[in-house]
């Protein structure tokens, strides 16, 4: 079972105001959300396909997950199927009522993964040459990366240095309530840093469980002395080999921009995961059930509005920094 869809993962949801509720149709753990006063939408998260089609049928699923929107009186239902073998096709989703697409997806379809079961020498090996310099280079220059408790100070500090990250790559955050969370209830978390002798430079939360060890966030230190020490790229290493001893299967870096995706606000975050693995995936694949498709499509415009406005602003705020 994908950590998407534990109890933990629910409990962190509404510990965090993330979601209203969370109820399950037999195994599957469903979401329900606010989008816009008042108005909800259900979500499936990542369901692992394969564990769908041997454990329910599909159609039978379905006709639950459409019954289920319409009892709730919500305006769409939306599921995001996941198979991380690297051969997602359509013909395992022979779905009638539901269709391709979806309101929000929380994971990009494409990810970056470290295949797990390869040697640490091999792992290297798939690295960028400059990557696995970094590495040695970070150790060279005296950058320790450490496990600490998840206390209320660690995590107190990891927000500050993530508004310090935020505030330097435009890019949004969360509340330091949902970290808290975050960290709390999800059993597999981790909190590692990395310091040159009493400074913390880099943080990073990861999860490790036995299939899936997961890249989630990171901050890291603006100060120009220390922009140099290459922390990043040893905290990497420290949480791939910590997946390798937590008997995980694979590494996953969470996402990476779409192939052909150029102006991706964050492409220099997917450069920076790819050049760590060669392993590049479409992992995800989004069907929705509209129950009311006017209210739906006036929230999709009023969405796609917000995010040029947000691209805008990304753009005169690069221009400035320039």
């Amino acid at each position: 079972m994908m950590i998407w869809q534990t109890i933990d993962w629910g409990k962190m949801l509404l510990a965090s105001k993330q979601a209203e509720s969370v109820f399950s149709v037999g195994w599957i753990q469903i979401e329900k959300r606010c989008i816009w006063l008042g108005f909800f939408g259900l979500f499936i998260i990542w369901l692992d396909y394969k564990q769908a089609w041997i454990d329910d049928n599909l159609q039978a699923l379905e006709d639950q997950i459409v019954a289920l929107c319409k009892k709730e009186k919500a305006l769409f239902i939306q599921i995001e199927f996941i198979n991380y073998s690297g051969n997602l096709e359509t013909k395992y989703f022979d779905l009638d009522t539901l269709d391709f697409g979806f309101y929000k997806k929380f994971i990009n379809q494409y990810t970056a993964v470290i295949n797990l079961s390869k040697t640490e020498d091999e792992i290297l090996a798939w690295m960028k040459p400059k990557w696995r310099y970094n590495i040695k280079l970070a150790v060279k220059k005296g950058i320790v990366v450490k496990e600490v408790e998840k206390t209320k100070e660690n995590i107190e500090k990891y927000y500050n240095l993530m508004l310090e990250t935020t505030s330097r790559d435009n890019f949004s955050w969360n509340t330091l309530k949902y970290y808290s969370d975050f960290l709390k209830y999800i059993s597999e978390s981790r909190l590692l840093l990395a310091f040159s002798w009493d400074t913390i430079v880099a943080w990073g939360i990861f999860t490790f469980r036995k299939e899936l060890a997961i890249y989630y966030y990171w901050a890291s230190t603006s100060q120009k002395e220390f922009r140099n020490l290459m922390a990043p790229y040893l905290i990497q290493w420290e949480a791939i080999k910590i997946a390798k001893e937590s008997w995980s299967q694979i590494y996953d870096f969470l996402w990476v921009a779409t192939p052909w995706d150029d102006d991706h606000p964050l492409k220099w975050v997917t450069d920076f995961k790819k050049k760590f693995t060669k392993d590049i995936r479409k992992v995800s694949e989004s069907y929705i059930f509209i129950q009311k498709p006017f209210i739906f499509k006036l929230l999709k415009v009023l969405a796609k509005i917000k995010n040029i406005v947000k691209k805008i602003k990304y753009s005169i705020t690069s221009k400035i920094k320039k």
